[in-house]
């Protein structure tokens, strides 16, 4: 089935220009053709809503608030498609940077704070020293890894607790 779009008199030989025409509109055809562009938005709205609420990731919420306020801009006021498309990438990006610095100010509790800071989860553990601390230096064995640490002297095989860390390097005491 072919469906006329934007030149629906046909050119004086009869037929239709081809950049009017398209091919299988079919069933969405006949679903979508009622609605209206401020409810197109909304329903984008939705579906972007419920995509985030399915698959959290606090981007999409973004996108769809963008799409909401472009579906209520559309109905109170007359807009060109161009200019709904244009007004919701704006809102896209505004919105997007509203709430990456709402989230940069306001960060939630994690359930584990250290769950990206390994040498802070290592603080208070008692490890084994691999290579002698002399002068201060030396290596520890922490787990099936080797860490440089500072500390007091101690020999290979002596336990030795973390207390805190310098970047990579562990800060040790005796046991």
């Amino acid at each position: 089935r072919i469906i006329a779009t934007l030149c629906p008199v046909p050119l004086p030989c009869g037929l239709h220009p081809p950049w009017t025409v398209r091919a299988g509109a079919g069933l969405m055809e006949g679903m979508l053709s009622g609605l209206t562009d401020w409810q197109g938005w909304m329903i984008l709205g939705l579906v972007l809503g419920i995509a985030e609420i399915v698959m959290p990731g606090i981007f999409l919420i973004w996108v769809a608030m963008a799409a909401a306020i472009t579906g209520v801009a559309t109905l109170l006021l007359p807009l060109s498609v161009p200019l709904q498309v244009t007004m919701f990438a704006v809102l896209c990006v505004a919105a997007t940077y509203i709430g990456k610095r709402m989230y940069a100010l306001n960060p939630g509790d994690s359930q584990d704070p250290l769950l990206n800071d390994r040498t802070a989860r290592l603080i208070g553990e008692i490890v084994s020293v691999s290579e002698a601390i002399d002068s201060g230096k030396g290596r520890v064995k922490v787990g099936d890894s080797e860490w440089t640490c500072k500390g007091g002297d101690a020999p290979v095989g002596a336990k030795v607790r973390v207390t805190g860390a310098q970047g990579s390097v562990l800060l040790v005491e005796p046991v």
